[in-house]
Formats: C-alpha cells, sequence, structure tokens
C-alpha cells in the first residue's frame, strides 16, 4: 500500500512506453521545458522510462526534436521500475503496450495517449507526432499548474 504523497512533495509525472526512444522521450523534453519555462521546478518532477528500453533514442526523434530546438542526442533510453511508475501521480503511457508495469499497482492517475510510433516514420510524420506530444504536454502542464494553485 502506498502512502499519500507529502503535501510538500512535487507531482510526479511519468512519461513511459516501451523502448523509451521516442514518444516518451520527447515527451519528458517538453515536460522538463514547460516546468523549467513556468518556473514549476519545486512542484512538478518529470521521469521517462520504458519497459523494455531501447540501446539509443531513434534518430528520426532526435531530429524532429532538433528541428524545434531541443537536443536530446546525448539521453539514453532507461527502463523505469515498477517502484518509480508506483510513486508517481502520474503515469502516462504513449499507446504502446506497457503491460509488463500493471496499472493496478500505480498509485496515481494512468493516462494512455494512445499516439503512432515514430520510429522509421517520415519526417513529417514525426514532426506531426512530436507537435500532438508538446500540444498535450502543454495541456497537462497547465492542468498541474491549475490544480497547485488551487
Amino acid at each position: 500500500m502506498t502512502s499519500a504523497p507529502d503535501s510538500d512533495d512535487p507531482t510526479r509525472v511519468a512519461f513511459v512506453c516501451v523502448q523509451n526512444a521516442g514518444r516518451s522521450q520527447m515527451a519528458s523534453a517538453f515536460g522538463q521545458r514547460e516546468v523549467a519555462a513556468r518556473d514549476l521546478e519545486d512542484n512538478v518532477e518529470i521521469l521517462t522510462g520504458g519497459t523494455r528500453p531501447a540501446d539509443h533514442v531513434h534518430d528520426e526523434v532526435v531530429q524532429a526534436m532538433d528541428d524545434v530546438g531541443i537536443d536530446i542526442a546525448d539521453r539514453t533510453p532507461r527502463e523505469i521500475t515498477f517502484e518509480e511508475t508506483q510513486a508517481s501521480d502520474y503515469v502516462i503511457t504513449m499507446g504502446c503496450s506497457a503491460d509488463d508495469v500493471c496499472p493496478a499497482g500505480w498509485a496515481g492517475e494512468n493516462r494512455d495517449w494512445n499516439l503512432d510510433d515514430p520510429d522509421g516514420k517520415s519526417p513529417a510524420e514525426v514532426a506531426a507526432i512530436r507537435d500532438e506530444i508538446e500540444r498535450r504536454v502543454s495541456d497537462l502542464v497547465d492542468e498541474l499548474d491549475a490544480a497547485d494553485e488551487s
């Protein structure tokens, strides 16, 4: 059983995918940018990981993010642990099967964004996925910011 988070603890958002090499990396990068731009570092913690991480972030994803001024070339996919998801207030899955991490064990809210996998897609297709992720992350941070103010 998970204890209720301390009111002083930041809201933890986990962006989860299988490989942690595309969508979740983009979401994490946009989340970190939004949190910093809104001066919410003390209120919102962003983490990302995969259930079976790849060796590297997909090249087309690195390029798409570079096109909007965000450098993720040095990022390495990582495994997310059950404990990390359990301690998260929001677990955002990207539309890939994350069955390895049972939602019944998550203490917070689970949302599946049901996004196409950018791996192997054309630059235009990857850009469209990236832009949708950016919009959804911005909306999520709006929601978190409003909840923090109440």
